[in-house]
């Protein structure tokens, strides 16, 4: 598990804002259920390690908010 600031990636952000926004889309209009709130607990162990990971680290940007 990591702590600490997170090391930015720009061609990840820039795939987030662009490719994956997208895909988001498509899947949100097409499958039932998809992007809604608490559908992360069908995969609960994912889900636990992403709240964990999200709670132990920080993005250089969240510092200038």
């Amino acid at each position: 598990m990591k702590f600490g600031m997170r090391k930015p990636s720009w061609k990840k952000s820039l795939s987030a804002r662009t490719k994956g926004r997208m895909t988001r889309a498509v899947k949100k209009a097409l499958i039932p259920g998809y992007g809604k709130k608490d559908m992360g607990w069908l995969h609960p162990q994912r889900k636990l390690y992403n709240e964990a990971y999200k709670r132990t680290t920080f993005s250089i940007f969240d510092l200038f908010k």
